[in-house]
Protein backbone atom coordinates (compact mmCIF):
# COMPACT_ATOMS: atom_id res chain seq x y z
CA UNK A 1 0.00 0.00 0.00
CA UNK A 2 1.75 3.61 -0.95
CA UNK A 3 2.36 5.71 2.05
CA UNK A 4 -0.04 8.28 0.68
CA UNK A 5 -3.26 6.22 0.71
CA UNK A 6 -3.49 7.22 4.21
CA UNK A 7 -4.20 10.82 2.91
CA UNK A 8 -7.68 11.41 1.88
CA UNK A 9 -8.71 11.13 -1.58
CA UNK A 10 -9.07 15.33 -2.01
CA UNK A 11 -6.00 15.74 -0.29
CA UNK A 12 -3.87 13.61 -2.59
CA UNK A 13 -4.75 14.88 -5.58
CA UNK A 14 -4.13 18.45 -4.07
CA UNK A 15 -0.43 19.41 -4.39
CA UNK A 16 1.69 19.84 -1.13
CA UNK A 17 1.94 23.44 -1.80
CA UNK A 18 -1.63 24.41 -2.22
CA UNK A 19 -2.57 21.96 1.23
CA UNK A 20 0.04 24.26 2.69
CA UNK A 21 -0.72 27.41 1.57
CA UNK A 22 -0.77 29.88 4.67
CA UNK A 23 -4.12 30.50 6.16
CA UNK A 24 -2.96 34.14 7.71
CA UNK A 25 -0.27 35.98 8.01
CA UNK A 26 0.88 35.25 10.87
CA UNK A 27 1.62 31.53 9.23
CA UNK A 28 3.47 33.18 6.54
CA UNK A 29 7.30 32.64 6.48
CA UNK A 30 9.49 35.53 5.25
CA UNK A 31 8.83 38.86 4.16
CA UNK A 32 9.21 40.79 7.27
CA UNK A 33 9.06 44.17 5.60
CA UNK A 34 6.07 43.90 4.38
CA UNK A 35 3.74 41.24 6.85
CA UNK A 36 5.67 41.51 10.17
CA UNK A 37 4.46 43.58 13.33
CA UNK A 38 5.32 46.86 11.68
CA UNK A 39 5.06 45.93 7.90
CA UNK A 40 3.07 47.67 5.52
CA UNK A 41 1.16 45.89 3.72
CA UNK A 42 0.22 44.36 7.73
CA UNK A 43 -0.92 48.17 8.71
CA UNK A 44 -2.95 48.58 5.31
CA UNK A 45 -4.84 45.61 6.58
CA UNK A 46 -5.68 46.62 9.93
CA UNK A 47 -6.71 50.00 9.04
CA UNK A 48 -8.80 48.78 6.02
CA UNK A 49 -6.91 51.49 3.83
CA UNK A 50 -6.04 49.61 0.88
CA UNK A 51 -4.74 51.22 -2.33
CA UNK A 52 -4.01 48.64 -5.48
CA UNK A 53 -0.88 46.46 -5.07
CA UNK A 54 2.30 45.22 -7.99
CA UNK A 55 3.85 42.51 -6.06
CA UNK A 56 6.95 41.54 -7.68
CA UNK A 57 9.45 39.10 -6.82
CA UNK A 58 10.92 35.49 -7.77
CA UNK A 59 8.50 32.68 -7.78
CA UNK A 60 7.42 31.02 -4.98
CA UNK A 61 7.86 33.59 -2.06
CA UNK A 62 4.49 34.20 -1.44
CA UNK A 63 2.68 36.76 -3.90
CA UNK A 64 -0.10 34.62 -4.67
CA UNK A 65 -0.69 33.80 -0.86
CA UNK A 66 -0.46 37.17 -0.05
CA UNK A 67 -3.04 38.53 -2.18
CA UNK A 68 -5.75 35.81 -0.81
CA UNK A 69 -4.98 37.02 2.78
CA UNK A 70 -5.13 40.56 1.83
CA UNK A 71 -9.07 39.53 0.16
CA UNK A 72 -9.78 36.92 3.15
CA UNK A 73 -8.42 39.78 6.14
CA UNK A 74 -10.31 42.63 4.85
CA UNK A 75 -13.75 40.92 3.68
CA UNK A 76 -13.10 41.19 0.22
CA UNK A 77 -14.09 39.12 -2.72
CA UNK A 78 -11.14 37.77 -4.61
CA UNK A 79 -11.12 37.19 -7.97
CA UNK A 80 -7.77 35.55 -9.26
CA UNK A 81 -7.28 36.31 -13.11
CA UNK A 82 -4.17 34.65 -14.38
CA UNK A 83 -2.63 36.55 -17.79
CA UNK A 84 -1.37 33.49 -18.97
CA UNK A 85 -4.30 32.11 -19.76
CA UNK A 86 -6.91 35.01 -19.37
CA UNK A 87 -6.91 38.33 -21.41
CA UNK A 88 -8.39 41.91 -21.42
CA UNK A 89 -12.28 40.22 -21.67
CA UNK A 90 -12.53 38.22 -18.63
CA UNK A 91 -10.98 41.25 -16.74
CA UNK A 92 -13.76 43.90 -18.32
CA UNK A 93 -16.16 41.37 -17.06
CA UNK A 94 -14.83 40.90 -13.63
CA UNK A 95 -14.58 45.34 -13.34
CA UNK A 96 -18.22 44.92 -14.15
CA UNK A 97 -19.42 42.29 -11.79
CA UNK A 98 -16.99 44.37 -9.41
CA UNK A 99 -18.81 47.14 -10.48
CA UNK A 100 -22.60 45.86 -9.73
CA UNK A 101 -21.60 44.14 -6.40
CA UNK A 102 -20.30 47.43 -5.36
CA UNK A 103 -23.13 49.84 -6.69
CA UNK A 104 -25.81 47.18 -4.78
CA UNK A 105 -24.02 45.09 -2.61
CA UNK A 106 -21.63 47.64 -0.87
CA UNK A 107 -19.31 44.82 -1.44
CA UNK A 108 -14.89 45.52 -2.09
CA UNK A 109 -13.23 43.27 -4.60
CA UNK A 110 -9.87 42.16 -4.81
CA UNK A 111 -8.80 41.28 -8.84
CA UNK A 112 -5.73 39.13 -8.41
CA UNK A 113 -4.10 39.79 -12.07
CA UNK A 114 -1.31 36.74 -11.92
CA UNK A 115 1.45 37.42 -14.37
CA UNK A 116 0.39 41.15 -14.96
CA UNK A 117 3.80 42.00 -16.97
CA UNK A 118 2.08 39.39 -19.65
CA UNK A 119 -0.36 41.67 -20.85
CA UNK A 120 0.99 44.23 -23.39
CA UNK A 121 0.77 47.82 -21.83
CA UNK A 122 -2.26 48.90 -24.03
CA UNK A 123 -3.73 45.94 -22.56
CA UNK A 124 -2.98 46.84 -19.00
CA UNK A 125 -5.08 50.38 -19.80
CA UNK A 126 -8.49 47.98 -19.67
CA UNK A 127 -7.63 48.02 -15.46
CA UNK A 128 -7.17 51.89 -15.17
CA UNK A 129 -10.83 52.69 -14.93
CA UNK A 130 -11.62 50.25 -12.44
CA UNK A 131 -8.92 51.25 -10.03
CA UNK A 132 -9.18 55.10 -10.53
CA UNK A 133 -13.25 54.87 -9.69
CA UNK A 134 -12.20 52.17 -6.43
CA UNK A 135 -14.72 49.70 -7.90
CA UNK A 136 -11.49 47.25 -7.75
CA UNK A 137 -8.49 46.54 -5.73
CA UNK A 138 -5.59 45.72 -8.01
CA UNK A 139 -3.15 43.24 -6.42
CA UNK A 140 -1.13 42.22 -9.47
CA UNK A 141 1.96 39.83 -9.39
CA UNK A 142 5.17 39.84 -11.39
CA UNK A 143 8.42 38.28 -11.46
CA UNK A 144 9.57 41.21 -14.07
CA UNK A 145 10.86 44.55 -13.14
CA UNK A 146 7.59 46.71 -12.92
CA UNK A 147 9.17 50.10 -14.27
CA UNK A 148 9.82 47.92 -17.55
CA UNK A 149 6.79 46.00 -17.42
CA UNK A 150 3.96 48.20 -16.06
CA UNK A 151 2.53 50.70 -17.90
CA UNK A 152 3.18 54.37 -16.10
CA UNK A 153 -0.65 55.33 -15.78
CA UNK A 154 -0.76 51.93 -13.63
CA UNK A 155 2.20 52.40 -11.54
CA UNK A 156 1.29 55.76 -10.70
CA UNK A 157 -2.18 54.31 -9.34
CA UNK A 158 -0.53 51.76 -7.34
CA UNK A 159 2.40 50.89 -4.90
CA UNK A 160 4.95 48.42 -5.55
CA UNK A 161 6.19 45.87 -2.81
CA UNK A 162 9.29 43.57 -3.03
CA UNK A 163 9.00 40.45 -2.44
CA UNK A 164 12.67 38.68 -1.37
CA UNK A 165 13.48 35.18 -2.34
CA UNK A 166 13.60 33.30 0.77
CA UNK A 167 16.28 32.26 2.47
CA UNK A 168 17.85 28.64 3.40
CA UNK A 169 16.44 28.85 7.40
CA UNK A 170 13.28 30.25 5.82
CA UNK A 171 12.75 27.28 3.40
CA UNK A 172 13.56 25.12 6.21
CA UNK A 173 10.97 26.20 8.47
CA UNK A 174 8.70 25.40 5.79
CA UNK A 175 10.17 22.26 5.21
CA UNK A 176 9.45 21.08 9.30
CA UNK A 177 6.10 22.48 9.20
CA UNK A 178 5.33 20.53 6.29
CA UNK A 179 6.98 17.21 7.93
CA UNK A 180 4.64 18.13 11.61
CA UNK A 181 1.19 19.62 9.75
CA UNK A 182 -1.80 17.48 9.98
CA UNK A 183 -2.61 18.52 6.17
CA UNK A 184 1.10 18.27 5.18
CA UNK A 185 2.92 14.69 5.62
CA UNK A 186 2.72 14.41 9.07
CA UNK A 187 -0.02 11.03 8.37
CA UNK A 188 2.87 9.72 7.29
CA UNK A 189 4.81 9.37 9.78
CA UNK A 190 8.02 9.97 8.55
CA UNK A 191 11.05 12.28 9.48
CA UNK A 192 13.29 14.27 7.27
CA UNK A 193 17.11 13.76 7.70
CA UNK A 194 19.29 17.04 8.89
CA UNK A 195 21.04 16.50 5.31
CA UNK A 196 18.14 16.41 3.28
CA UNK A 197 16.54 18.75 4.99
CA UNK A 198 19.85 21.03 3.73
CA UNK A 199 20.20 20.16 0.54
CA UNK A 200 16.21 20.95 -0.27
CA UNK A 201 16.44 23.99 1.95
CA UNK A 202 19.40 25.15 -0.71
CA UNK A 203 18.39 23.82 -3.76
CA UNK A 204 14.72 25.34 -3.64
CA UNK A 205 16.84 28.80 -4.31
CA UNK A 206 14.42 30.73 -2.14
CA UNK A 207 11.13 29.19 -4.12
CA UNK A 208 8.80 27.43 -1.79
CA UNK A 209 7.00 25.94 -4.00
CA UNK A 210 9.55 23.80 -5.50
CA UNK A 211 10.37 22.98 -1.97
CA UNK A 212 7.47 21.19 -1.03
CA UNK A 213 7.35 19.83 -4.51
CA UNK A 214 10.43 18.02 -4.39
CA UNK A 215 9.59 17.21 -0.39
CA UNK A 216 6.13 15.74 -1.55
CA UNK A 217 7.97 13.69 -4.62
CA UNK A 218 10.73 12.33 -2.33
CA UNK A 219 8.15 11.56 0.42
CA UNK A 220 6.84 8.93 -2.41
CA UNK A 221 9.84 7.57 -3.36
CA UNK A 222 11.12 6.74 0.72
CA UNK A 223 10.47 2.99 1.63
CA UNK A 224 11.37 3.56 5.08
CA UNK A 225 10.14 6.12 7.95
CA UNK A 226 13.23 8.46 6.45
CA UNK A 227 13.54 10.70 3.75
CA UNK A 228 17.46 10.76 3.61
CA UNK A 229 19.18 12.75 0.75
CA UNK A 230 19.23 9.92 -1.48
CA UNK A 231 15.35 10.57 -1.81
CA UNK A 232 15.73 14.00 -2.45
CA UNK A 233 18.56 13.66 -4.77
CA UNK A 234 16.40 11.43 -6.68
CA UNK A 235 13.61 13.63 -6.52
CA UNK A 236 15.97 16.74 -7.70
CA UNK A 237 16.93 14.30 -10.98
CA UNK A 238 20.41 15.21 -9.42
CA UNK A 239 23.58 14.47 -7.14
CA UNK A 240 23.75 18.13 -5.22
CA UNK A 241 27.71 18.98 -4.84
CA UNK A 242 29.32 20.03 -1.67
CA UNK A 243 29.28 23.53 -1.37
CA UNK A 244 27.68 25.19 1.27
CA UNK A 245 28.26 23.10 4.59
CA UNK A 246 28.66 25.08 7.01
CA UNK A 247 29.48 28.10 4.51
CA UNK A 248 33.23 27.61 4.41
CA UNK A 249 33.02 25.34 0.72
CA UNK A 250 30.14 28.65 -0.65
CA UNK A 251 33.49 31.04 0.21
CA UNK A 252 35.80 29.05 -1.03
CA UNK A 253 34.50 28.04 -4.68
CA UNK A 254 34.06 31.86 -4.67
CA UNK A 255 37.36 32.69 -4.01
CA UNK A 256 38.47 30.24 -6.70
CA UNK A 257 36.19 31.83 -9.20
CA UNK A 258 37.52 34.81 -8.25
CA UNK A 259 41.65 34.55 -8.39
CA UNK A 260 40.84 32.20 -11.42
CA UNK A 261 40.26 35.32 -13.23
CA UNK A 262 42.40 37.87 -11.61
CA UNK A 263 45.60 35.37 -12.52
CA UNK A 264 44.27 34.95 -16.03
CA UNK A 265 43.07 31.49 -16.02
CA UNK A 266 39.62 31.09 -18.40
CA UNK A 267 39.99 27.10 -17.77
CA UNK A 268 39.76 27.47 -14.02
CA UNK A 269 37.51 30.44 -14.27
CA UNK A 270 35.19 28.04 -16.27
CA UNK A 271 35.69 25.15 -14.26
CA UNK A 272 34.60 27.48 -11.19
CA UNK A 273 32.04 28.82 -12.45
CA UNK A 274 30.40 25.66 -13.72
CA UNK A 275 30.92 24.43 -10.12
CA UNK A 276 29.22 27.88 -8.58
CA UNK A 277 26.13 27.05 -10.88
CA UNK A 278 25.97 22.84 -10.55
CA UNK A 279 25.68 23.78 -6.75
CA UNK A 280 22.68 26.54 -7.01
CA UNK A 281 24.48 29.33 -6.83
CA UNK A 282 22.49 32.79 -7.45
CA UNK A 283 23.36 33.85 -10.29
CA UNK A 284 23.06 37.44 -9.93
CA UNK A 285 25.68 36.75 -6.93
CA UNK A 286 28.10 35.71 -9.84
CA UNK A 287 27.39 38.32 -11.88
CA UNK A 288 27.52 40.99 -8.67
CA UNK A 289 31.19 39.80 -8.02
CA UNK A 290 32.50 39.87 -11.81
CA UNK A 291 31.18 43.56 -11.92
CA UNK A 292 33.47 44.62 -8.53
CA UNK A 293 36.37 42.10 -9.96
CA UNK A 294 36.39 44.35 -13.35
CA UNK A 295 37.01 47.41 -11.44
CA UNK A 296 39.02 46.19 -8.55
CA UNK A 297 41.08 44.11 -10.99
CA UNK A 298 41.28 45.23 -14.92
CA UNK A 299 40.53 48.42 -13.59
CA UNK A 300 41.64 50.92 -16.63
CA UNK A 301 43.66 48.55 -17.86
CA UNK A 302 41.04 48.00 -20.70
CA UNK A 303 37.52 50.16 -19.17
CA UNK A 304 35.35 47.79 -21.48
CA UNK A 305 35.96 45.12 -18.88
CA UNK A 306 33.34 47.13 -16.30
CA UNK A 307 30.96 47.33 -19.48
CA UNK A 308 31.04 43.20 -19.87
CA UNK A 309 30.62 42.27 -16.66
CA UNK A 310 27.74 44.90 -16.02
CA UNK A 311 25.85 44.18 -19.57
CA UNK A 312 25.94 40.28 -18.46
CA UNK A 313 24.63 41.25 -15.05
CA UNK A 314 21.51 42.50 -16.89
CA UNK A 315 21.24 39.94 -19.03
CA UNK A 316 21.27 37.39 -16.22
CA UNK A 317 18.53 39.39 -14.78
CA UNK A 318 16.38 39.53 -17.75
CA UNK A 319 16.62 35.64 -19.46
CA UNK A 320 17.30 34.29 -16.01
CA UNK A 321 18.65 30.79 -16.21
CA UNK A 322 19.25 27.99 -17.48
CA UNK A 323 20.38 30.65 -20.58
CA UNK A 324 21.82 33.23 -18.47
CA UNK A 325 24.75 30.73 -17.70
CA UNK A 326 25.94 31.45 -20.91
CA UNK A 327 26.14 35.27 -20.78
CA UNK A 328 28.06 34.35 -17.62
CA UNK A 329 30.94 32.20 -18.88
CA UNK A 330 31.63 35.21 -21.74
CA UNK A 331 31.72 37.53 -19.09
CA UNK A 332 34.25 35.25 -17.39
CA UNK A 333 36.22 34.47 -19.75
CA UNK A 334 36.67 38.01 -21.14
CA UNK A 335 37.54 39.01 -17.48
CA UNK A 336 40.12 36.13 -17.32
CA UNK A 337 41.89 37.12 -20.45
CA UNK A 338 41.53 41.09 -20.11
CA UNK A 339 44.60 43.01 -18.88
CA UNK A 340 45.02 43.88 -15.25
CA UNK A 341 45.31 47.02 -12.96
CA UNK A 342 44.73 47.31 -9.70
CA UNK A 343 45.87 51.12 -9.35
CA UNK A 344 42.95 52.39 -9.61
CA UNK A 345 41.48 50.62 -6.41
CA UNK A 346 44.76 51.13 -5.02
CA UNK A 347 45.04 54.94 -6.00
CA UNK A 348 41.42 55.09 -3.66
CA UNK A 349 43.03 52.97 -0.55
CA UNK A 350 45.71 56.14 -1.07
CA UNK A 351 43.10 58.73 -1.01
CA UNK A 352 41.32 57.90 1.85
CA UNK A 353 44.11 57.34 4.15
CA UNK A 354 45.50 60.80 3.56
CA UNK A 355 41.73 61.56 4.20
CA UNK A 356 41.51 59.89 7.39
CA UNK A 357 45.05 60.97 8.27
CA UNK A 358 44.53 65.03 7.51
CA UNK A 359 40.84 65.57 7.76
CA UNK A 360 38.39 68.07 5.69
CA UNK A 361 40.92 70.14 3.95
CA UNK A 362 39.13 73.28 2.43
CA UNK A 363 38.79 73.52 -0.60
CA UNK A 364 41.09 75.61 -2.93
CA UNK A 365 39.07 78.99 -3.84
CA UNK A 366 39.60 78.95 -7.21
CA UNK A 367 37.75 75.31 -7.50
CA UNK A 368 34.50 76.71 -5.73
CA UNK A 369 31.79 77.39 -6.88
CA UNK A 370 30.17 80.91 -7.17
CA UNK A 371 26.71 81.46 -7.56
CA UNK A 372 26.04 84.54 -5.88
CA UNK A 373 27.52 87.80 -5.81
CA UNK A 374 28.51 87.77 -2.32
CA UNK A 375 30.85 84.43 -3.14
CA UNK A 376 32.56 86.22 -6.21
CA UNK A 377 33.43 88.87 -3.77
CA UNK A 378 35.15 86.20 -1.46
CA UNK A 379 37.02 85.04 -4.08
CA UNK A 380 35.28 81.93 -5.10
CA UNK A 381 36.00 80.59 -8.26
CA UNK A 382 38.75 83.24 -8.83
CA UNK A 383 41.68 82.46 -11.23
CA UNK A 384 39.97 79.36 -11.98
CA UNK A 385 40.99 78.69 -15.49
CA UNK A 386 38.88 76.38 -17.77
CA UNK A 387 40.32 73.73 -19.77
CA UNK A 388 38.50 73.76 -22.95
CA UNK A 389 40.41 76.93 -23.34
CA UNK A 390 43.72 76.00 -23.48
CA UNK A 391 45.25 74.13 -26.22
CA UNK A 392 45.07 70.79 -25.73
CA UNK A 393 42.30 71.10 -23.49
CA UNK A 394 44.65 71.05 -20.46
CA UNK A 395 46.01 73.69 -18.19
CA UNK A 396 48.50 73.53 -15.36
CA UNK A 397 46.18 74.12 -12.91
CA UNK A 398 46.21 72.45 -9.03
CA UNK A 399 43.10 70.44 -8.19
CA UNK A 400 44.27 69.57 -4.74
CA UNK A 401 44.49 71.36 -1.19
CA UNK A 402 47.59 73.55 -0.92
CA UNK A 403 49.18 70.91 1.68
CA UNK A 404 48.58 67.91 -1.21
CA UNK A 405 50.36 69.55 -3.77
CA UNK A 406 52.41 67.45 -5.58
CA UNK A 407 50.86 63.88 -4.39
CA UNK A 408 49.63 61.31 -6.56
CA UNK A 409 47.07 58.14 -5.79
CA UNK A 410 47.18 57.20 -9.31
CA UNK A 411 49.93 55.29 -10.89
CA UNK A 412 49.08 53.48 -14.47
CA UNK A 413 50.80 50.00 -14.94
CA UNK A 414 51.50 50.19 -18.55
CA UNK A 415 49.51 47.28 -18.92
CA UNK A 416 46.77 47.51 -21.94
CA UNK A 417 45.00 50.49 -22.01
CA UNK A 418 46.96 52.13 -18.70
CA UNK A 419 49.91 52.48 -21.08
CA UNK A 420 47.75 54.80 -23.29
CA UNK A 421 46.48 56.61 -20.12
CA UNK A 422 50.46 56.72 -18.88
CA UNK A 423 50.90 58.65 -22.07
CA UNK A 424 48.41 60.92 -21.97
CA UNK A 425 49.42 61.78 -18.53
CA UNK A 426 53.29 62.37 -19.46
CA UNK A 427 52.12 64.62 -22.21
CA UNK A 428 50.22 66.78 -20.17
CA UNK A 429 53.44 66.60 -17.51
CA UNK A 430 55.10 68.24 -20.42
CA UNK A 431 52.56 71.12 -21.50
CA UNK A 432 52.96 71.81 -17.46
CA UNK A 433 56.89 72.04 -17.38
CA UNK A 434 56.96 74.23 -20.60
CA UNK A 435 53.78 76.79 -20.10
CA UNK A 436 55.38 77.38 -16.56
CA UNK A 437 57.27 80.47 -16.12
CA UNK A 438 61.14 79.72 -15.33
CA UNK A 439 61.40 80.79 -11.66
CA UNK A 440 58.42 77.96 -10.94
CA UNK A 441 59.79 75.34 -12.53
Amino acid sequence: MDLFDHINAHEETTPLAERLRPASLDEMVGQEKLIGPEGIVRRFIETGRLSSLILYGPPGTGKTTLGRLVADATGSRFVPISAVFQGVREIRDALRQAQEDRKFHGARTILFLDEIHRLAKNQQDALLHGVETGDVILIGATTENPSFEINNALLSRSRVFTLEPLGAEEIGKILDRAMSAPRGLAPLNLSLDPEAREILSRYARGDARVALNTLEIAARLCRGTIIGAQEVEQALQEKPLLYDKGGEEHYNVVSAFIKSMRGGSPTAALYWLARLLEAGEDPLFIARRMVILASEDVGNADPRALQVAVAAMQAVHFVGLPEGRINLAQAAVYLATAPKSNASYRGLGEAQAEVEKSGALPVPLHLRNAPTRLMKAWGYGKEYRYAHDFPGGFTDQDYLPEELHGRVYYRPTGRGYEKTIQERLDFWDKLDRERKPPDKK
